[in-house]
């Protein structure tokens, strides 16, 4: 671990050797194409390769996106002789919930899905006043490798395919309109991509989600772009690539240290893009989409969370479109990490506010199920 003190810059520090790093998962076989893989006009052409009229398709998504139904014996304006095979050929079962667990009152819903090959990952649903946030995974496992997160010390198993992300939101928009979640029938209002993975080392099945996500009914859920918020450790070149496709979407980047010193360790991903790479690639992403860049940052004991370092990062961030999203960490089972004092993260608040820079501290959801992300996961290999 890096010195915990602020560095006096009167000598040079060691060279570090990067930590492995895995961007490709391992060859596996593909899960079984399901119409959310497909455009609007591919549903078309695919369902006219089944002898079928092609708004067949559209009828087919207006129920799974709109209607909500997956159950071919719901679609009762299908044709009874080509329900069955439609439905099989284009709505195959993905994901079984083998794990749920609900805390807050039943306002959190955290489900662990395992897919056709045995791969477990984790969604969460977040019930609040005033929306409805699903919290996705992108990947099963992840290959950034930073060392507080339960599901970076898992590794990366493979890339989740564009179907199997927007299931996982579909499944979530089902469990509340059907009100098995506390507070009444209702619909999901915002999506985070930052469940298990690194959303931009999984780039083109992320972003054939955010398009399934976003497009208006029948093409996909009909969210608005700007209710949807990938997150990334800094992959730079990717938060350049996806700002180049021109989305409202917003931009998170999990930095979670000011300084390289500290982020080499934390975030391994920094011995290939520094600091100020990342911080350039948002402020540009920013500037392109016109939307504040979210900067993650979990508050860890004694790691991070210096008053000195709070000074930093203030500085690095005022004046640029941006908002500070504060974690108090979720602890692992015996991980040496843990949150920071209380008087420390208001002390790290009151820093950041000195320099203009907009902050909040995020609310915690899920710690007396294992809420960190990755956790229900590993317990249910």
């Amino acid at each position: 671990m890096s010195s915990l003190t602020e560095p006096s810059g009167e000598s040079a520090a060691p060279a570090k050797t990067p930590a492995k790093l895995v961007f490709a998962a391992p060859r596996r076989a593909r899960p079984p194409r399901h119409l959310a893989d497909l455009s609007l006009a591919e549903r078309r052409a695919a369902v006219a390769e089944l002898g079928e009229k092609p708004f067949r398709a559209d009828q087919l998504s207006r129920h799974y996106f709109a209607r909500l139904v997956n159950d071919p014996a719901e679609m009762t304006d299908l044709p009874a002789s080509a329900r069955e095979r439609l439905a099989g050929e284009l709505l195959p079962p993905l994901l079984d919930s083998v794990r749920e667990l609900a805390c807050d009152d039943g306002r959190t819903l955290k489900t662990v899905w395992k897919a056709f090959d045995g791969v477990l990952f984790e969604s969460v649903l977040m019930r609040y006043p005033d929306r409805a946030t699903m919290c996705v995974s992108s990947q099963a496992g992840c290959g950034m490798n930073c060392p507080f997160c339960a599901t970076g010390q898992a590794g990366l198993t493979r890339n989740l395919s564009t179907a199997e992300i927007v299931e996982q939101v579909a499944a979530g928009a089902r469990a509340l309109a059907r009100g098995r979640v506390a507070g009444g029938p209702g619909r999901v209002s915002n999506i985070v991509f930052m469940g298990m993975g690194e959303p931009l080392a999984n780039y083109k099945a992320v972003l054939g989600a955010v398009r399934r996500i976003t497009d208006p009914a029948p093409a996909g859920l009909g969210i608005s772009q700007r209710s949807v918020t990938v997150s990334t450790v800094g992959l730079v070149p990717a938060i350049e690539k996806l700002a180049a496709e021109d989305l409202s979407v917003r931009l998170a980047v999990s930095l979670h240290a000011p300084d390289d010193e500290l982020r080499d360790d934390l975030v391994p991903i920094n011995n290939r893009w520094k600091v100020a790479e990342v911080l350039d690639a948002a402020w540009a992403y920013a500037e392109r989409s016109g939307r504040r860049v979210s900067i993650e940052y979990a508050l860890i004991k004694d790691v991070n969370d210096q008053a000195w370092r709070a000074d930093l990062l203030g500085r690095l961030l005022r004046g640029h479109l941006v908002h500070v999203n504060l974690i108090p960490l979720n602890p692992t089972p015996g991980s040496k990490w843990t949150a920071s004092r209380p008087e420390d993260e208001r002390e790290f608040v009151r820093r950041l506010e000195a320099h203009g820079v907009a902050v909040t501290v995020r609310d915690t959801r899920g710690r007396e199920i294992d809420g960190a992300c990755g956790q229900l996961a590993a317990q249910s290999g």
